[in-house]
């Protein structure tokens, strides 16, 4: 195993159990490490610190563990997955009769860097978000099905295609880790015409054509706080993908409901899906640019709206721009609702912080010369824990507005 030292002085975040640690921090290495390999890193003194994922770029190591007697195998993968598990069946969700997808692993937030797992019914879907984790897949496959174990789950999906570096060099393939029954016969049982249920409600989550893993399940709180507040609103819904929040706003008691997305397969898996809510109100799925079709809709035509764009800061390189963007955004809707109406606003940019994208929307408000009131700040839910020792996992911010 290729030994790495650090610079004099860079194991100060590693001390606090950081999980990163940049290309910056490194000295020298004992040998030439690949992209992927598990590797030790010592402090300049030549103490042991950690031992992780090795990458190239920016960040060189995601640690997996602090613990030198811990070796990363076979049972490490068990370990840390059954951990998870444990703060889902805490949460109740893994028995749950209402809620049937939820995430299992996030990354550092479950002490496995690079690692997404969600889980749809008896199907768990992987996303390799580095290389180590991708060459990893199939034992983390394995140790899926040792912790799950009988009929809980029934596939193991990597979706890690679109997730992996794509400098690295790996040619990702999506497709089946693993399935129970011959293959003709999973594809009837695990099919992504399949349904879940969150909430009580029904949606069609597709993991092998779907953005993400098919679902954008950490909204699942926000769109439940959207059907408390929906009773005989008019809502707006933008960048609405599967239409989650509009279904929320069906069952919530809403008067009308507008879908809209710039995606001509996101409005039509919005409309599955609200066909799915059996709707007795009108409603429409539009597809077009969210921006442009809130600045061009009538004043006070909705007293509900809903912002969820795709996260306009990939990079810190970018964050000016995506700033301007939520501004721009923010302004628009607040400028055309009425009085008394209720504003949903989210960014989920892990460079934009939580003060920024409030200070975003704060000088939205100042633009459209609005008051508004903070009734709720909201972020990711409880199966999306943050590592307290990571904060940059707290990726999700929203704010729900009173707009007077």
């Amino acid at each position: 195993m290729v030994k790495l030292t650090l610079k004099r002085g860079k194991e100060e975040s590693l001390l606090r159990r950081h999980p990163w640690i940049f290309s910056g921090a490194i000295h020298s290495a004992d040998g030439t490490p690949e992209e992927g390999d598990v590797v030790e890193v010592f402090t300049a003194s030549g103490d042991f610190i950690a031992r992780g994922h090795c990458g190239i770029g920016s960040i060189a190591v995601r640690v997996l563990t602090f613990d030198r007697e811990e070796p990363v195998d076979g049972a490490f993968w068990e370990r840390r997955i059954g951990a998870a598990y444990g703060v889902r069946r805490a949460l109740g969700l893994t028995d749950s009769t209402d809620t049937t997808c939820y995430r299992l692993v996030h990354g550092e937030g479950d002490d496995l860097p690079g690692l997404v797992i969600d889980v749809y019914g008896t199907t768990a879907v992987v996303q390799a978000h580095s290389v180590g984790m991708y060459l990893a897949r199939e034992e983390i496959a394995e140790a899926l099905r040792r912790v799950y174990g009988g009929e809980k789950l029934t596939a193991v999906y990597d979706k890690s295609s679109g997730t992996v570096p794509p400098k690295s060099g790996v040619e990702a393939v999506d497709g089946y880790l693993w399935r129970s029954m011959p293959s003709d016969a999973a594809a009837e049982v695990v099919s992504t015409a399949g349904f879940v249920l969150e909430g009580g409600n029904r949606f069609r989550a597709n993991w092998e054509d779907g953005q993400k893993t098919g679902f954008f399940i950490d909204q699942r709180d926000n769109r439940a706080l959207v059907g408390r507040y929906a009773r005989g609103r008019r809502v707006l819904n933008t960048f609405c993908y599967t239409g989650g929040f509009s279904v929320y706003a069906v069952q919530g008691g809403a008067v009308a409901v507008d879908s809209v997305d710039s995606s001509e397969k996101a409005v039509r898996l919005c409309a599955e899906n609200m066909a799915l809510a059996e709707p007795s109100i009108p409603h429409r799925e539009v597809t077009a640019d969210a921006l442009a079709f809130v600045r061009e809709m009538p004043r006070e035509a909705y007293d509900l709206v809903i912002l969820d764009p795709p996260a306009f800061a990939k990079h810190h390189k970018v964050l000016g721009n995506a700033l301007q963007g939520y501004k721009r955004l923010n302004a628009a809707a607040l400028a055309k609702m009425p009085r008394g109406g209720i504003l949903f606003t989210f960014s989920c940019s892990q460079a934009v912080s939580r003060e920024q994208f409030r200070t975003a929307v704060f000088s939205a408000a100042a633009l459209a010369g609005r008051r508004v009131r903070i009734l709720h700040q909201l972020t990711q839910p409880a199966d999306h824990p943050v590592n307290i020792y990571h904060p940059e996992g707290e990726y999700l911010k929203g704010l729900v507005l009173y707009v007077e």
